[in-house]
């Protein structure tokens, strides 16, 4: 089993940035696909970015241009870097990983980002 901690949300203003953060522990296998989810109220969960073991990357148009996903394979840890951030980003953010070995997806517990002046 994999879990996965989310951290690094909070209240910030508009035009500020924050940095997620996703730490793995468990049983961690090399084929995975990281990614990075979010959920505003009353909308459907959505993909905001992925990043595969081999380091690419697909960003959503909505985020595109102000947020960035990045990992530190040694720490098994992945980051979500948004910048100039909009009241339309607030949104609970939720880390997931997939194990294309195990066929398998796992979901971390989420972590609360607000923009708001």
């Amino acid at each position: 089993q994999v879990q996965l901690v989310e951290s690094g949300g909070g209240l910030v203003q508009p035009g500020g940035s924050l940095r997620l953060s996703c730490a793995a522990s468990g049983s961690i296998y090399n084929i995975y696909v990281r990614g990075w989810y979010r959920q505003a109220p009353g909308k459907q969960r959505e993909l905001v970015a992925t990043i595969t073991s081999g380091g690419s990357t697909n960003i959503a148009d909505s985020v595109k241009g102000r947020f960035t996903i990045s990992r530190d394979s040694a720490k098994n840890t992945v980051y979500l870097q948004m910048n100039n951030l909009k009241p339309e980003d607030t949104a609970v953010y939720y880390c997931n990983a997939y194990s294309s070995r195990l066929s398998t997806t796992y979901w971390g517990q989420g972590t609360q980002v607000t923009v708001s002046s």
